[in-house]
């Protein structure tokens, strides 16, 4: 039975596990499920992930949800190139800290920066107050500071010489803001650098494929009434 994989390429996790398998030639069938639709609270796909989010994996009758246990799980069974999560103890250690690290800090603030520049006031037409989205990308170039200081510094990658994991969610995420318009990499040559090495390793026609949707929001007409109604019990929290 082929693998398939729950996605929508405008969610930064999905687009870390659609590059994944495309770059490792794993076989599979993407079956799309449109968040700003509101698909993923259907009661069809609650039965792939009761969590109801994306990416989703089944596997014949195993399923699991989350994008770092999706990513590890195609790492180990399609035995993917030792870069992406090194058997070397200390290596794959590095691998972990900055996947454990993204979750409340990265991911957090590329999700806001992207939601409250955006999508509010452009899909959903809600204001947002000067002083939240000051806030945010403040928070913002925080993260981006302890990525280049913590995690890059003069390494290649986030976690050595070769690209990992890492750096793949690690790009994923980042291309949320600049959705939004966000400068990310102009002021930051070291960051710019570690971008165009990402893409480079990724694959040009791959990284910009798999971006293409995240890069075509600002261009959405307005959400309908039925649409924002959907989607408000899940993003009031970004105006946060």
């Amino acid at each position: 039975m082929v693998l398939e994989l729950y996605l929508d390429l405008v969610s930064q996790p999905c687009r870390a596990v659609y590059i994944f398998a495309k770059k490792n030639s794993i076989p599979f069938e993407m079956r799309t499920v449109e968040l700003l639709k509101g698909q993923h609270y259907s009661d069809a796909f609650a039965q792939v992930n009761p969590l109801k989010k994306v990416p989703a994996l089944k596997d014949g009758d195993f399923t699991l949800a989350e994008s770092v246990a999706i990513l590890l799980y195609l790492s180990r069974k399609y035995k993917a190139p030792d870069h992406w999560y090194p058997q070397d103890l200390q290596a794959r250690a590095r691998v972990d800290e900055y996947l454990s690290w993204q979750h409340t800090a990265l991911r957090s603030s590329c999700t806001r920066a992207m939601w409250q520049k955006m999508m509010f006031p452009v899909f959903l037409g809600e204001p947002v107050p000067p002083e939240t989205l000051a806030a945010t990308l403040a928070e913002l170039d925080r993260c981006l500071q302890l990525l280049e200081d913590k995690f890059l510094r003069d390494q290649a990658f986030l976690t050595g010489p070769h690209i990992s994991l890492a750096d793949l969610v690690a790009i994923t995420e980042l291309m949320h803001p600049v959705s939004a318009g966000c400068r990310v990499f102009e002021s930051r040559p070291k960051l710019s650098a570690w971008h165009q090495r990402v893409v480079a390793a990724v694959g040009e026609d791959l990284f910009w494929e798999a971006n293409a949707e995240i890069l075509k929001l600002k261009d959405l007409p307005p959400a309908d009434l039925a649409t924002k109604e959907k989607l408000r019990p899940s993003v009031q929290a970004l105006l946060q």
